[in-house]
Parts: structure tokens; sequence; C-alpha cells
């Protein structure tokens, strides 16, 4: 585990058998490349571990779930080969989740921004508050959503993709993430999320591992060619950061925030 000012990854395993997976960063719980490593291979880790039965991935604080990519890190790409790496570290966390045997809950405190969709939209099943609205502001920065794309237009269908990602500096509601599908279940706030997700997976620690086994298979039907395909969107998304236009909003997006 990272000193707090980097960042962290932390795996918890619960004795009936819920593993608890959580991330912070300080801006923002956006994810750094080490992050999004340390995300996936925890995935894998739980995955595999045949006392665990289902797994819970969340993000520290009490605001924002991910506000998706580190800009920072960004802007320290200097090559295709780089671009390509940072953003294989969205696809490596996207993959571990859908190739995982165990049922996968994701909660979702706050608002989620760009890979912090693509990781909702990754789950199983996902829960989130009132106050965890969603966008996807890729385009705005000369990039796109491309990664990310096939797991988000899986859950929320194409037009609601279109929405989300050409009203780039739109927020949409959690009430409207829950009707497209991102969400499937809305609470009123932290408290009543953290019930509900003790509830739930209590019941699906409960429940035959084979059978869970099975439904996680059927979940992912028809993705079976997402390592090649997340693999390929990587490698458009690194070739786009080079470009003048994106590193020159990415500037501006941080002289903003400074």
């Amino acid at each position: 585990m990272q000193a707090a000012d980097n960042g962290n990854v932390s795996l918890v395993k619960s004795l009936n058998g819920i593993a608890t997976i959580s991330f912070y960063h300080p801006a923002q719980n956006s994810l750094p490349t080490n992050l999004l490593n340390k995300l996936a291979d925890s995935v894998v880790e739980a995955g595999y571990d045949k006392e665990v039965k289902v797994i819970v991935l969340k993000s520290e604080g009490d605001r924002t779930f991910c506000a998706g990519a580190s800009f920072d890190e960004l802007l320290q790409i200097k090559d295709k080969e780089a671009g390509a790496l940072f953003f294989s570290g969205f696809a490596r966390v996207i993959n571990a989740c859908r190739k995982s045997p165990k049922i996968i809950i994701v909660r979702v405190q706050g608002k989620a921004v760009g890979g912090g969709v693509g990781l909702a939209a990754a789950a199983d099943y996902c829960l989130a508050t009132q106050f965890a609205a969603v966008k996807l502001s890729e385009l705005a920065i000369g990039i796109g959503p491309f990664v990310i794309s096939p797991a988000v237009t899986r859950k929320i269908g194409l037009p609601a993709f279109s929405q989300l990602t050409i009203r780039t500096s739109d927020f949409q509601t959690a009430q409207w993430a829950a009707e497209k599908g991102l969400y499937n279940e809305l609470y009123a706030d932290i408290a009543e999320l953290d019930v509900a997700i003790n509830d739930l997976t209590q019941k699906l620690a409960s429940y035959h591992p084979d059978a869970l086994a099975g439904l996680k298979q059927i979940l992912w039907e028809g993705t079976e060619d997402w390592d090649t395909l997340l693999a390929q969107r990587a490698a458009v998304s690194g070739e786009l950061v080079l470009s003048a236009f994106t590193q020159q909003a990415l500037q501006n997006f941080l002289g903003g925030k400074r």
C-alpha cells in the first residue's frame, strides 16, 4: 500500500467471504497507472481466492466516487507506447472485473466522471446514492471514452451513451443513471447505501458459489473479445493524448484547478 498522499488500494477479506476493495486518491479519487494496476491485481486476487464469495468495489471519502484518469499523469505522456500503456490500466480493471469468477458489487457514493463511469459499468450490480451524478468529459479534452465505451454501452445502451458523451460538459443525475441501467439501486445517503450493500452481500455470500459463478458467466456473455478490443481502444486514446489540442486542454484544465 502506498502513502496516502499518492493514493492507495486496499483489499480486506471478512470471515464470511466478503472481499472489499477500496481505492483512494487525494485528487477526487482519480486513478494514475499505479493505482489502476493495484486495483486490477486486487480484483484478480479476490476473484481467485477460494474463501471469497462476493467482491465489493468502492472508493474512500464521502464525495466523489472517481474522477477518472489522472490528468497530471496524462500530461507526462510523451509517446504512443506510454499513452497506450496508461489507458490499458482502465482496460485491465474492466477486464479483471469481467473475467472474475465472483460477483462484483460496486458502491458509488458520489459523482463518477470518465473512467469512474467505466468502473460503475464494470459492476455486476451497482448501488449508488442520489448524489452519484455521472459525466463523460473526454471529448472536451480531445480524447474520448473509447476504452470504457464497451462497458458503458453494455449497461445503458447506445442512445444514452451518445447523450452522455456528446453532452460532455453536463452532469446527468443519479436518477438518470438509474433509469438507464447504470445503477441498479439508489439510496438517499451513504448510511442507507452501506446498510443495503451489507444486506445484499450477506445474502449473496450465503448462496451456492457455483450458482453465482454460473450467473457471472451469463452476465458477461458476448464480451469474450474484450481483451483485444480494449487494448485496441487504449492505443487509440494513447495516440490522441499526444495531440497539441489535448495537451493544451489538459494544461487549461489543470491551470483552472490550481
